[in-house]
């Protein structure tokens, strides 16, 4: 466990000393919170769905998340290029110890930089249904990191240039946000794309968020958490046999 704490501290060190990646990954959420909550607002209350802003807010909270842990797996890359990736594979530890640190490193920050926007929301009108749920809010939100670093993680286990890596994310991280529940509602949608919105993993740690800030909600708490259980549990599986698979 002692090399497992000693990855998670070097991801979150290695992330906090570069401030201009702190705060340019607020502005993304920031800029959506406001042409679409502000903008978009009288709209959506027009067509009598209440406050988008109430309905956004969850939305913007998870792209942090999302972003930032998704994109933490270019660590491995850059440790694969600077020789330290070597370094840890000859330790005699199991490949799921680093494995673990390195999702659990990224999901931290990730997840910080998700409290971040959350504060940033409230500040801009955004307002909790039950403060007594903001701890299964935070507890949710740490449960999408650890999905959205593993799935990072996997990715550039199969990568070596960082060039490629950007592609494969962008690639992958857009359709899953904008493909999601994040910034509109499934109320007259086509039914293949609610189709789509339901099989898309974001949507369930959304939903999950929504339910515990706003008690708005699509599938219900439990089933939310309990597919993101599963799919943590899978998506761990898979990047520990990836990275596995990594030759000195």
């Amino acid at each position: 466990m002692s090399v497992v704490f000693a990855l998670w501290l070097r991801q979150i060190k290695r992330h906090f000393r570069s401030r201009t990646r702190l705060i340019g990954s607020l502005g993304q959420p920031v800029l959506f919170l406001l042409a679409l909550g502000f903008g978009l607002g009288p709209m959506f209350r027009k067509a009598g769905e209440g406050d988008y802003l109430q309905f956004l807010a969850p939305g913007v909270i998870a792209m942090p998340i999302l972003f930032v842990a998704v994109f933490s797996g270019m660590e491995i890359i850059w440790d694969r290029q600077f020789g330290f990736l070597k370094e840890t594979l000859v330790a005699p530890v199991s490949r799921i110890q680093i494995v673990l640190g390195r999702v659990l490193g990224g999901a931290t920050v990730a997840w910080f930089q998700g409290c971040l926007v959350f504060l940033i929301c409230v500040i801009f009108g955004f307002r909790i249904n039950n403060i007594l749920f903001l701890p299964l809010a935070l507890g949710v939100m740490f449960l999408l990191a650890i999905f959205c670093s593993a799935m990072g993680t996997a990715v550039a286990s199969l990568l070596e240039d960082i060039q490629g890596f950007q592609m494969m994310m962008n690639f992958l991280v857009m359709p899953l946000f904008f493909l999601s529940n994040a910034l509109f509602p499934l109320k007259g949608v086509p039914p293949v794309l609610r189709v789509v919105i339901q099989l898309n993993p974001l949507s369930y740690g959304i939903d999950g968020l929504r339910c515990c800030l706003t008690g708005g909600m699509l599938h219900g708490l439990g089933v939310d958490m309990g597919v993101l259980l599963v799919l943590i549990t899978a998506m761990l599986a898979l990047c520990t046999w990836l990275f596995s698979l990594i030759q000195l």
